[in-house]
């Protein structure tokens, strides 16, 4: 049987967007411990340390339970305290339960959670790693409770770092070869559609792009060009 030429491409595109999603799974699935080791380099390390207190400063009086879209390993969701942790692939999920976050495999673009479930949702460093980052958002913003807080961790496309990053992806990084930077008009467009907006922004790591150790540093408040890590608080709008 002949398909038609937009069936043909319907089903061209849907076996892309389906290899797309296993090759990303498969990363995360047969890499986990390499991704979760290297938060013990000195590097990953302070930059980790860096990123947590950054997050911490925008989610103080937050009301639980909370909710991590992307666990990963889970090293964000035992720092921060989250309660649930969801992602898709099971290599990283299997040293989230290891570290004690009540895991649920499955994807962030569907939470299987009815609506207004939690006090504060965490995507922290995750939204570069989807394939729908606007449908992401949305379930994001129908599970948070009405007076509650969607929490972003992201490097924005203006920094250096996401240019940096972007060279390590092109010398075959296994994680950066699939990550996409959104600018913060990007952002606000998406976050705008899903009925969220912007109520606090943090930024550290201003120190230029390098593969030596970080100092540390307090994050500053705003959105800083250069900053290689942002902070986001977002809530419903009224």
């Amino acid at each position: 049987m002949k398909l038609p030429a937009t069936q043909k491409a319907l089903a061209s595109r849907e076996a892309k967007d389906s290899k797309k999603n296993l090759g990303r799974e498969y990363m995360f699935d047969t890499f986990a411990e390499r991704y979760d080791k290297w938060y013990d380099k000195p590097f990953g390390k302070t930059a980790f340390k860096l990123e947590k207190e950054c997050i911490e400063s925008l989610c103080k009086n937050s009301e639980r339970p909370f909710l991590e879209i992307g666990v990963g390993t889970g090293r964000f969701a035992v720092a921060l305290k989250v309660d649930y942790g969801i992602d898709k692939s099971i290599g990283v999920l299997k040293f989230a339960k290891e570290r004690g976050i009540a895991i649920i495999r499955g994807e962030g673009e569907s939470l299987p959670f009815v609506d207004a479930s939690f006090g504060a949702v965490f995507i922290i460093v995750t939204l570069c790693f989807v394939d729908e980052p606007l449908k992401v958002l949305k379930e994001a913003s129908r599970v948070l409770k009405d007076d509650g807080s969607v929490i972003l961790g992201l490097i924005l496309k203006e920094s250096p770092w996401a240019s940096f990053y972007k060279k390590k992806g092109e010398e075959d990084n296994v994680f950066y070869k699939i990550a996409k930077f959104y600018t913060i008009n990007e952002l606000k467009s998406m976050l705008k559609s899903v009925g969220l907006q912007i109520s606090e922004v943090r930024s550290t790591i201003l120190q230029p792009p390098t593969e030596e150790p970080l100092h540390f540093e307090p994050s500053k408040k705003g959105h800083y060009k250069d900053a290689g890590f942002v902070a986001i608080k977002t809530q419903k709008r009224r």
